[in-house]
């Protein structure tokens, strides 16, 4: 079985799609890889296809418009979690984090949930910001959600830094809506109530693109959206 399995759903992702997955790829056959092309009107169906060709015991390539839920239901991986396709992942992090669930599993130890901290990437100042989790939960440490520290204000948890057993996201019941925006915070919480057993790896996994002025978090666009947002 793979350990994780990354679902990168794109959308006309051709100018970025390759360093996500490239990022990804650092995992080896430790990981499955699943593009899910959502109607893309570029070049991001050959590209996921010729990923799909060359690292054919890793990456998958669907095609499918309104594909949000597709990925959950063709991973395969012991755990499961999403990679924006403009987004991308720290190489060294994520070796860390499989050596680390290779050890729980030889330990019989595995937790419901991996959480990990991301970086907001800004483009259009090159600066960066680290969310971490040490004021919530023990670094590199088991826990439960009767012993995680208060959440406040901004501090909320992001689908960034969250990896769910993939059988356990199955129970939850969690289906995204399509044609909607922002399902990723459906995606962050509707499982939270299943996952009982937390390890918090203090690693920066999670590099957030910031600046793309497409972007649903976007002012303009979040504030055209804001139905969407109301729905989810």
């Amino acid at each position: 079985m793979k350990l994780i399995s990354f679902a990168v759903p794109s959308y006309n992702s051709q100018d970025y799609l390759r360093h996500c997955v490239d990022t990804l790829l650092s995992g080896g056959e430790d990981v499955e890889i699943i593009i899910v092309n959502d109607g893309s009107r570029d070049n991001t169906a050959a590209i996921a296809d010729e990923y799909q060709a060359k690292y054919p015991t890793i990456v998958r390539a669907i095609h499918k418009e309104n594909g949000g839920n597709r990925g959950m239901q063709e991973a395969t991986g012991l755990y499961y979690k999403v990679v924006d396709s403009d987004d991308w992942v720290d190489e060294a992090a994520l070796k860390k984090l499989i050596a680390t669930i290779r050890f729980h599993r030889a330990e019989n130890t595995l937790p419901d949930l991996y959480i990990t901290n991301f970086i907001y990437d800004h483009t259009y100042d090159g600066k960066q910001f680290r969310r971490h989790w040490k004021r919530h939960f023990p670094a590199d440490s088991f826990c439960t959600w009767s012993e995680a520290g208060t959440f406040t204000g901004a501090q909320v948890l992001l689908m960034h830094s969250l990896m769910y057993r993939t059988d356990l996201l199955r129970q939850s019941g969690t289906v995204l809506p399509e044609h909607t925006f922002y399902v990723d915070n459906l995606f962050a919480y509707q499982p939270l109530p299943l996952m009982r057993k937390i390890f918090y790896l203090n690693v920066d996994l999670y590099h957030y693109f910031i600046g793309r002025d497409d972007q649903s978090v976007n002012v303009k666009n979040f504030t055209r959206r804001y139905d969407q947002q109301l729905r989810v």
